[in-house]
């Protein structure tokens, strides 16, 4: 309008239309249109690929301004196949009745924890010493129960024994302190109200974690761990991955008040989980991410699913974050700053200069300003989001970083 009344008011009206309809032209917004949905489409194709979905698109945008990476360890970390490497009965106990009363009362339920014990009661108890136990219940972040021929059986670890006001026998003691400082988990055998003894399990840590969480403190991100192990347990394992905060005998329901606490902090906060006990944590966090091998309800409780059990793929998905926000950037100023120059010249302000652009010429300049636009979205296809890449390249990622995070690296 301003174009047309002013070379109307000059007394040209046949410029008048020329310059309006060039202007029209020219401030096509085909490239603006395309700056951001071009970038979305292909950088979500790019996380497929990669084996990451995506399923809420603002979680993947989250992702660039990451600040600590909470991980559950069971199953994450680790390999979540856990095996039983020691039992210590007292002197009248024996350790085979004691691995077969265990069994027994995890017979029936499905954790991998309990699964571990069954086997190994299979190889090392003889078919006539096993047990059978009725009236199973689980005591969620505590441990299992059930009646052995009449008589309440408990299997837990450190809370059970808490709250029941329980002491272990120095025998028993003695041994399970070994397991704790080397990182094993440790469950006690209560009968009728008594330590009958314990077991040591152990979960081996994945060498992915490890490259994970080096590579993530490469990229200026600290990494949090979670679980419901007793703390030496935990603090072990922390301590062997180089982790910078543990969260430890952390009950299945306060999981997500953990992730709420680092908030309050004003941390910006992705959990990696598989359980359903992680769910809650997972809708909680500012980026869910879900390991695609884990239960359905994390899953979907989760903004960003990874196909595989491979921790580095969180790599992945902070790369392709901060790559998609590049782009978007780059796209819109490449668009605006077009129509913020051609658009004053197919005006007609140089035309005093005899510098003019016709409506033709224009087309031209809007074609290439949309081709410009979708060429650069293409080139996130030429990404690498190989998290075995990504660890070893250990590239900083330095765009949110405090000056006291900064000093600190």
């Amino acid at each position: 309008v301003l174009t047309f009344l002013i070379w109307s008011l000059l007394g040209n009206f046949d410029e008048a239309v020329v310059r309006t309809v060039t202007v029209l032209v020219i401030a096509c917004p085909h490239a603006l249109g395309l700056a951001i949905p071009l970038v979305i489409a292909i950088s979500t194709t790019r996380a497929a690929q990669a084996g990451v979905l995506v399923k809420d698109r603002l979680a993947l945008e989250r992702m660039r301004t990451v600040d600590v990476v909470l991980f559950d360890k069971t199953g994450t970390l680790t390999e979540g196949r856990p095996r039983v490497t020691g039992v210590a009965a007292t002197a009248d106990t024996g350790d085979a009745y004691l691995l077969a009363l265990a069994a027994a009362v995890e017979a029936d339920s499905e954790h991998p924890v309990a699964r571990a014990i069954v086997a190994a009661a299979d190889d090392r108890v003889a078919a006539p010493d096993r047990l059978g136990a009725t009236d199973f219940r689980s005591l969620p972040g505590r441990g299992v129960r059930a009646l052995v021929d009449g008589t309440e059986v408990i299997v837990g670890g450190p809370a059970m024994l808490s709250d029941l006001r329980l002491s272990v026998p120095d025998d028993v003691a003695g041994v399970t302190r070994g397991w704790v400082r080397r990182g094993a988990a440790v469950l006690h055998v209560v009968l009728a109200g008594r330590v009958l003894g314990a077991v040591a399990l152990e979960d081996a840590v994945r060498d992915e974690s490890r490259q994970a969480i080096d590579a993530l403190h490469a990229r200026g991100i600290d990494v949090a761990m979670i679980t419901g192990d007793a703390r030496q347990v935990a603090e072990a394992v922390a301590a062997d991955l180089g982790i910078d905060e543990v969260f430890a005998e952390v009950l299945p329901e306060n999981k997500d008040a953990e992730v709420a606490e680092l908030q309050q902090r004003g941390r910006t906060v992705a959990m990696v989980g598989d359980g359903v006990n992680d769910a809650p944590a997972l809708a909680r966090a500012d980026v869910g991410v879900a390991i695609g091998a884990g239960t359905d309800v994390a899953i979907e409780s989760a903004g960003v699913v990874l196909a595989a059990d491979d921790p580095r793929a969180v790599l992945s998905i902070i790369e392709l974050s901060h790559a998609s926000y590049r782009k978007m950037w780059q796209n819109l100023v490449w668009a605006a700053g077009y129509n913020v120059v051609a658009v004053p010249l197919a005006a007609g302000v140089l035309a005093f200069a005899g510098i003019a652009i016709s409506p033709a010429v224009a087309a031209i300049l809007m074609s290439i300003s949309t081709i410009v636009v979708a060429l650069n979205a293409q080139l996130l296809r030429r990404l690498n989001l190989d998290p075995v890449h990504l660890a070893r390249t250990g590239t900083p990622v330095s765009h949110h970083l405090s000056s006291e995070r900064v000093h600190r690296l």
